[in-house]
Order: C-alpha cells, then structure tokens, then sequence
C-alpha cells in the first residue's frame, strides 16, 4: 500500500502551538512536547492506513479524516 501525505490546516498547526505554550506557561513543558509527539505519531499511522480514520459527516469526503 501506498503511503499517503497528510497536510495540516494553518489553523491545526497553531493549536498545536497554544498547546505547547500553555504547559510552557503551566511550568510542564515536557507534557506539551509528549502530547505532540503522540499527536504526530498517530498522523504517521494515519497516513500509512489511511482507511481508519472516520470520515467528517459534515463534509462526506472519503479523502478528509
């Protein structure tokens, strides 16, 4: 199977961002990175088995997880 590539939403990478900065300001930094880490693992997993993903109801698109 073909690995697909994952885009993330201008939006998406900013929230990932005030995750980082709020265990920053919250004096736990090392939270915020691991939870991004594993944020980006499953995105890993997604592109590699794109069918497990849910589809968004509101948009219906097979291709949008």
């Amino acid at each position: 199977m073909t690995e697909i590539q994952i885009g993330l939403a201008e939006s998406a990478i900013g929230d990932l961002e005030g995750i980082r900065e709020w265990y920053q300001d919250h004096g736990v930094p090392e939270v915020g990175e691991r939870l991004i880490l594993e944020i980006f693992e499953r995105i890993e997993t997604l592109a590699e088995h794109p069918e497990i993903g849910r589809i968004v109801p509101e948009l219906g698109q097979a291709f949008l997880r």
